[in-house]
């Protein structure tokens, strides 16, 4: 019976407990002469992944998705979500509570504006905000004829009888063998470009720019915490000291002054206090520290994190604890893949168990972390949610149909992240058709080429125009960046219809095309690759072109092969021989002879 070190499946959520909660926080509201709150999904990094403790809106609405707001007002509640959670939202969210409104049809702006009284006041936490998203809300409270408040304590935190405390993980040097540069060189390369200081308000920026690595979030080897960066002055780290070892209090004290994160706001009013120029991550700021920061007398520069594209272009150590990471994680899927494909005709598997099992084939591997995230164990309907987590009361068993399986590890030299979807039985001729729609998506990304320059929005669409032929499209991104052993989802590079940032030599994103037949079936189809220069002749252009790093067969099963072009048959016959060859020697004679049928030519 396999076990779980990294997994959860509890279900948490429970409707029940929307109603009396939102009651209990509109009393707590007319207590504080409030008319309405707003509440994010987020922590003071707008982190995607947040400590137990900072699940405010898992705990109001019930809602346990990675991305949420919801707006409460003396007469109605309503809680916002995007394409991927709209079925999860109305199945853990009290409808007679809470309206559950689509974020692409009414943002939560427009909703306040439409909905807040007039002359009334609707209160924020400063600290779950950046200033972008705080001017937002306040262009719609005027809107409305109401006005914007910042309260000093959270309605929630008063409300939340057993809140979790606050993470304190230990925090850990991240080996020059696996960073690839020293911090002191990473913040001489920082301070070039600096005019006077710069707060680090991102963890994984934290982590990327001091070589270090914390145990503060589940899936995210990140410390919380926050630094400020000077052109001509020694750093200031702030960390807990319940953090540090002495032997990595050292190592960071040669680098940086320490001092506690509850002493950053008065180091901010005495900048402020000397009239000092700051700049602020636009996307990971607190409001509450820009406010404090200005109200003392600091000249205030809100832009994006100049350490976002240093992280996202990965140096030559980077790229190749990125293939050796990729190389055992292919093995650990691979023999997953084949022992789900002798067992799932059984018909004894379910989601849960088959989610268990591929954990422990990464825990085999001896060098496994962590997941990069929650794994998507997903069977028939389930697979049409993109974000589906399986829980005890949502395990579904195995049997004829459609498996999807997305997830992803953490190794010290890289992090992964894979989707494969495969089939138990013969499937039907609706999910073929779709299926090899995703996968002439998927291929049409891996081989395309583009000039330097090219940003991910000019990519995107290759991967639908199969889909599109046949009307048919999908709601999330073509592909997100992915960090080395640090965030899953890594900007500022993405391929998606926003994807405005070019992609450079260096950056690892995913290639991840779907299909959703609510009900019916879901299909994904991801592996990780990284940008690299091409050379063809006769260019004009400095040109960019992929490399795939994930190493791991393609059910070829449900492929329409007529469906294919030569050249995209080419890209997938390459794709399996390659991957047959780097992993048959480290599998046993039993996986070698099934992954040779998996990978046989179509």
């Amino acid at each position: 019976m396999f076990d779980s070190l990294y997994q959860d499946f509890t279900e948490t959520a429970d409707p029940t407990r929307g109603a009396p909660r939102l009651k209990q926080m509109r009393g707590k509201l007319r207590a504080e002469k409030l008319d309405g709150f707003l509440v994010p999904r987020a922590d003071a990094h707008q982190n995607e992944y947040v400590a137990p403790c900072e699940e405010r809106l898992a705990w109001l609405t019930g809602f346990t998705g990675s991305a949420g707001f919801a707006i409460v007002l003396r007469d109605k509640a309503a809680l916002f979500v995007d394409g991927r959670y709209t079925i999860q939202a109305r199945e853990q969210v009290d409808s007679q509570a809470f309206a559950v409104v689509p974020l692409d049809q009414t943002p939560p702006a427009d909703w306040l504006a439409q909905n807040a009284r007039k002359k009334g006041r609707i209160g924020y936490d400063p600290w779950l905000h950046t200033p972008a998203q705080v001017a937002r809300y306040e262009a719609a409270a005027r809107r409305a004829g109401a006005e914007l408040v910042a309260v000093e304590a959270n309605p929630i935190d008063a409300l939340w009888r057993d809140r979790p405390a606050p993470p304190c993980g230990p925090v850990a040097l991240h080996s020059l063998k696996n960073a690839g540069e020293k911090a002191d060189k990473k913040l001489a390369r920082l301070r070039e470009g600096l005019a006077d200081a710069f707060l680090v308000s991102d963890p994984h920026d934290l982590a990327w720019l001091f070589n270090l690595r914390g145990a503060d979030l589940g899936h995210t080897p990140v410390a919380l915490g926050f630094a400020l960066v000077f052109r001509a002055e020694k750093p200031k780290l702030f960390l807990a000291a319940d953090k540090l070892s002495a032997r990595v209090g050292a190592a960071l004290g040669a680098l940086a002054d320490l001092a506690d994160p509850q002493d950053l706001p008065a180091v901010l009013a005495e900048l402020g206090r000397k009239k000092r120029r700051i700049l602020f991550d636009s996307a990971t700021a607190a409001a509450a520290l820009t406010q404090i920061a200005s109200a003392a007398g600091a000249e205030v520069e809100l832009a994006q994190s100049p350490i976002a594209l240093m992280k996202a272009q990965k140096n030559a150590r980077e790229l190749d604890g990125a293939r050796a990471a990729h190389l055992r994680d292919g093995v650990a899927l691979t023999k997953f893949l084949c022992w789900f494909d002798a067992q799932a005709p059984k018909g004894k598997l379910a989601e849960i168990s088959a989610a268990l099992a591929l954990e422990n084939f990464r825990r085999d591997t001896g060098a496994l972390k962590d997941l990069s995230f929650p794994t998507i164990s997903a069977f028939g309907a389930h697979a049409a949610l993109p974000h589906y987590r399986v829980t005890e009361a949502s395990d579904a068993k195995i049997g004829k149909g459609v498996y999807l399986v997305d997830s992803g590890a953490q190794y010290l030299d890289g992090t992964t992240d894979v989707t494969r979807t495969v089939t138990v039985g013969p499937p039907s001729k609706a999910f073929v058709d779709a299926y090899t729609r995703v996968l002439k998506g998927h291929i049409a990304i891996a081989r395309a080429l583009f000039p330097r320059g090219t940003v991910g929005a000019q990519l995107d669409a290759l991967a639908r125009l199969s889909l599109w032929r046949a009307g048919l499209d999908f709601d999330h991104g073509v592909g997100h960046g992915v960090g080395s052993y640090l965030s899953v989802h890594e900007g500022p590079a993405r391929i998606s219809k926003m994807g405005m940032v070019a992609l450079e030599s260096g950056m690892i994103l995913s290639n991840e095309p779907g299909y959703y037949r609510e009900g019916a079936f879901g299909i994904r189809i991801e592996n990780l690759v990284a940008v690299e220069p091409r050379n063809i002749a006769g260019a004009e252009r400095d040109m960019l072109g992929f490399e795939t790093l994930t190493l791991a067969p393609i059910d070829t099963r449900p492929v329409d092969a007529k469906m294919l072009d030569a050249d995209e048959k080419a890209w997938l016959n390459a794709f399996h021989a390659r991957v047959r060859k780097i992993l048959s020697p480290l599998l046993s004679p039993k996986e070698r002879a099934w992954l040779k049928r998996a990978t046989a030519s179509v």
